[in-house]
C-alpha cells in the first residue's frame, strides 16, 4: 500500500500546542508549521475533541488560510462520543470540514476503537458512511486509531476491509504491555496487508524525561536527546509509515525535524536493546502510565487536572522532585484531587484503561495530600 502524496515519516500531532491564557498560541504554532513544510515533511492530525475544539480552528487559521491545500496533508478523525446516531455522522463531518477550512481530508479516522465503541460506529452505519465519503471525494483515505489487544484488532480488520492503515499507541515502553500490546497489535496489521500509523511514540512524554537509571542505559549508545529515541524506536519498523508526534513548541519542533529528516537511521541491535532495558527500569519505578491525551479532564464534572496530576506524581516516583515540590507545583492546580466525587467517567473514556480513582487515591496518600 502506498501513499505518495505523503513526505516524510514525521507527523504533526495537533494536540499538545503551546498555549497562552487558555488559547492556542498562533504566532508559535505558524511558525511550527511553516518550518514542518520547509523541512520537507507534510502530514498533520487532528480530532474534533482536541484542545476543546481549538485544534481544528486553529488549523483552519495557521495552516489551511495560509498555505494551498495541496501542500499539506490533514487527517482528521469520527470520534464516538460526538454521535449519537446515524443521522449525527454527516453533519459532524461536513462541520469538521468547515472548522477546519478544508473541503476534503486526506485521512479520515474511526477514532478511538475498542471492543466498547466497536459497536457503537456499526449500530450507527459509520463505516457505510464514511465509504460514501469517499466516494464522493471528500475523503481520500479510510483509516482507525485503536486502543485495545490484539485479537479485537483482528477481528475489526476482517469485517472492516475498507480501513487502509492503522493508527496504534506504539512506543517501547508499551511494546509488550498486557493491555496496550503494541508489537502484537502491529503484528496483526501487517498480517491484514495496512500500513501503521503510530500515536503516542514518547507515551506523553513519559518517555522524554526518563529516571536517571534508564537514561544512563540510553546513553550508552544514543547521544541525543531521550524524545527523539523513543521516536526513532517506532520509525524503525518497516510497515510504520507515520509517526505523530505532539510538538509543542519550536524547540520540539527542530528536534524531531533534525532526528526524522535525511539523516534519520532505523535502529541497530544494541539500540532496541537499551530500549529494552530502559523500559524495564520504568516499570520497576512503577510510573502511571497516562499520556496526557485529557479525554479525562473533558468529562470530569469536577475539572480535576489529572493528566497534570499524574505527571507531576510520576516525577516524584522517578526520584526527580521531592514531595514539597511535587506539592508546591500542584497547589496551583483548578482541581484537587480532594474533590474527586468517584464517579468513574474518567475511567470510562481513558485510552489507556487506567483505574485513576485509585491511582488518585494513592497520589493523594503518598504525597500527603
Amino acid at each position: 500500500m502506498s501513499f505518495e502524496e505523503i513526505k516524510g515519516n514525521l507527523g504533526f500531532g495537533c494536540m499538545r500546542l503551546k498555549m497562552e491564557n487558555g488559547k492556542v498560541c498562533y504566532d508559535e504554532f505558524c511558525k511550527m508549521i511553516d518550518a514542518f513544510l520547509d523541512a520537507g515533511f507534510n502530514y498533520f492530525d487532528t480530532a474534533h475533541g482536541y484542545i476543546g475544539g481549538q485544534s481544528e480552528t486553529s488549523l483552519r487559521d495557521c495552516l489551511s488560510a495560509r498555505h494551498k491545500r495541496d501542500e499539506f496533508i490533514l487527517a482528521n478523525k469520527l470520534s464516538g462520543n460526538f454521535f449519537k446516531t446515524r443521522e449525527d455522522i454527516l453533519p459532524l463531518f461536513e462541520s469538521q470540514l468547515e472548522l477546519c477550512g478544508v473541503s476534503y481530508f486526506d485521512f479520515y479516522l474511526f477514532h478511538s476503537l475498542n471492543r466498547h465503541n466497536y459497536e457503537h460506529y456499526k449500530n450507527c452505519d459509520a463505516f457505510n458512511q464514511i465509504k460514501a465519503l469517499k466516494e464522493q471525494g471528500k475523503i481520500r483515505h479510510i483509516a482507525m486509531s485503536f486502543h485495545d489487544t490484539a485479537d479485537v484488532l483482528d477481528t475489526i480488520l476482517s469485517e472492516q476491509p475498507d480501513i487502509e492503515a492503522v493508527q496504534l499507541q506504539f512506543n517501547y515502553l508499551d511494546s509488550d504491555d498486557p493491555t496496550v500490546q503494541s508489537v502484537a497489535c502491529y503484528d496483526v496489521a501487517v498480517k491484514h496487508g495496512k500500513k501503521v500509523i503510530v500515536m503516542e511514540p514518547v507515551k506523553g512524554g513519559t518517555l522524554a524525561n526518563l529516571p536517571d537509571e534508564a537514561a544512563q542505559e540510553v546513553a550508552k549508545v544514543y547521544g541525543g536527546s531521550h524524545a527523539s529515541f523513543a521516536i526513532r524506536y517506532a520509525a524503525s519498523f518497516p510497515e510504520v509509515f507515520m509517526v505523530l508526534s505532539g510538538m509543542g513548541n519550536c524547540e520540539m519542533m527542530r528536534d524531531n525535524i533534525s532526528t526524522m529528516g535525511a539523516s534519520f537511521a532505523p535502529f541497530d541491535e544494541k539500540e532496541f536493546a537499551a530500549a529494552h532495558a530502559a523500559r524495564d527500569i520504568i516499570r520497576r519505578v512503577k510510573q502511571i502510565g497516562c499520556t496526557a491525551c485529557e479525554y479525562c479532564t473533558q468529562v470530569c464534572p469536577k475539572e480535576i487536572g489529572i493528566p497534570e496530576i499524574f505527571a507531576q506524581f510520576n516525577q516524584y516516583l522517578a526520584a526527580k522532585k521531592s514531595r514539597g515540590e511535587v506539592r508546591d507545583a500542584l497547589k496551583e492546580q483548578g482541581g484537587k484531587i480532594s474533590e474527586c466525587v468517584k464517579c468513574g467517567a474518567c475511567e470510562d473514556i481513558c485510552p489507556q484503561g487506567l483505574d485513576i480513582r485509585e491511582l488518585l487515591e494513592n497520589a493523594k496518600r503518598e504525597l500527603y495530600l
